[in-house]
């Protein structure tokens, strides 16, 4: 856990996620990096100079295979309010719409539910999991299929809901949640969403690590190249006085 707290420590001081008095909603979909960062912030929390709450919302997209009980028992051991939203997405995306490429169009109706249920939880930040490769996935798919350059915000304030979404784990390495999850057997739903390995993500995901293999830096690269540009506020700054 350390190690975690580490990264999300310098993370949130560094783009000021965490104000004094902040309700933060953890959007729990049952993966890794959600759990992770719900563990995180929940153990942020017993130590931060700044106090501030913390809810977990679960959107229940409708699969079968989601299973709403297990996410409920692992907040209750950790003592965070879980609350879970049922949605139509599952119908939505695939049945009706039947969607070749889902992604887009799922995250969008997930974060719009999470919002609304954040907002009447009285919650000021909604606390997402995307962590750095899921950044420079993210970066890959806008430039090679929309044009553009631009990945995920660490920190962003959505005016038409006055609330900020706030991304602690967009510094630290898909392998080190990989490695905190093995180390401390903890247990995670097996299946999220049934594109897990069929998406153009994955696609991205894949190209990365063969990159990887010639250019063992690619990863601090590209990073350091989304910092140097400050796309979408990822320039590094220092609140401290």
């Amino acid at each position: 856990m350390q190690r975690i707290l580490s990264y999300l420590r310098k993370t949130i001081e560094t783009y000021s996620m965490i104000e004094e008095g902040d309700k933060i909603a953890v959007g729990l979909s049952g993966g890794k990096d959600s759990f992770t960062l719900l563990m995180g912030l929940k153990a942020l929390q017993r130590f931060y100079p700044k106090h501030f709450d913390l809810i977990a919302i679960t959107v229940n997209p409708g699969f079968e295979f989601f299973d709403s009980n297990f996410l409920k028992n692992k907040c209750d051991e950790i003592g965070v309010t879980y609350i879970e939203e049922i949605s139509h997405i599952k119908e939505i995306v695939f049945d009706i719409r039947k969607e070749q490429n889902p992604c887009s169009l799922c995250a969008n109706l997930r974060r719009g539910i999470i919002n609304s249920v954040a907002i009447s939880n009285n919650c000021n930040k909604i606390a997402l999991g995307h962590n750095q490769d899921d950044a420079l996935e993210t970066f890959l798919l806008n430039f090679f299929y929309a044009g553009n350059l631009s990945t995920f915000a660490p920190i962003s304030f959505m005016d038409r809901s006055k609330i900020t979404l706030i991304r602690p784990l967009i510094d630290t390495p898909e392998k080190e949640i990989r490695k905190f999850v093995k180390r401390n057997n903890v247990a995670v739903m097996n299946k999220v969403c049934p594109m897990d390995g069929y998406s153009k993500r994955e696609d991205m995901k894949n190209m990365i690590l063969n990159l990887e293999k010639e250019i063992p830096t690619i990863r601090a690269n590209m990073t350091g190249a989304i910092k140097r540009a400050n796309i979408n506020g990822w320039k590094e700054f220092n609140n401290k006085k």
